[in-house]
């Protein structure tokens, strides 16, 4: 009402809050908030985030702040969350069963357990350092982005909705993606692959798997590549 105060009133009616490139250093008071739904306050200058009290959040973006630890665990209605560039070292969201998207790339990461979100369809959780990456359990994920981890294996037998992977620059020795028939996207490049079969993935478009150790590398039967980047030693 324009009094420049909030009352209870209106601050229940909040759904929505917007704040970023605002080199806000503190969101003390988001709190009293608790209607919020979507919270976006990347490219800050945020060092602690306590969302504890937003129970009804359903999409948080706090990427590009200088946190160092985030609790997501009283957010169970959490379907979207972005918090990458920061310094995670850490990040439980076994307890964000609703999420459908994760970003939490270029963090301090070494672990990330992601075996209760089933209903995950994009995981981006690129340049940590993630020796060990399990999506069995996410048999709806259709987009993966775990490049630039020490990733030596990687299970995606499971994932036959996987559209778009992105794998590259890990340290695998092997890649199979036979079970991966959607997949119209795949970079591969920069590990230790000495084969790959992609004579199933019918609906690959994109191909980039050049700098591996492959000595040989079939596509007659992708048809539908209309990008190819490969290096094929002797």
């Amino acid at each position: 009402d324009k009094d420049e105060k909030l009352s209870r009133a209106e601050i229940e009616a909040v759904k929505e809050i917007k704040c970023y490139y605002k080199d806000i250093r503190s969101l003390t008071g988001i709190e009293y908030f608790t209607a919020l739904q979507t919270l976006k306050c990347y490219s800050n200058l945020l060092t602690s985030l306590d969302i504890s009290g937003n129970t009804a959040l359903k999409s948080l973006d706090c990427a590009k702040n200088q946190l160092a630890a985030l609790d997501v665990s009283q957010n169970t209605a959490l379907e979207s969350l972005d918090c990458a560039k920061n310094q995670l070292a850490t990040l439980d969201v076994s307890r964000n069963t609703a999420l459908k998207s994760l970003d939490c790339a270029d963090n301090q990461l070494t672990a990330l357990d992601i075996s209760r979100n089933t209903a995950l369809e994009s995981l981006i959780c690129a340049d940590n350092k993630l020796t060990a990456l399990d999506i069995s359990q996410n048999t709806a994920l259709e987009s993966l982005i775990c490049a630039g981890n020490k990733l030596t294996a990687l299970n995606v037998s499971g994932n036959a909705t996987l559209k778009f992977l992105d794998c590259s620059t890990n340290e695998l020795t092997e890649l199979n993606v036979d079970q991966n028939v959607a997949l119209n996207t795949l970079d591969c490049r920069n590990n230790r692959l000495t084969s790959l079969n992609v004579s199933l993935n019918l609906n690959l478009q994109d191909l980039n798997c050049a700098k591996n150790k492959l000595a040989a590398l079939d596509v007659q039967k992708n048809t539908a590549l209309n990008s190819l980047i490969a290096a094929i030693t002797s």
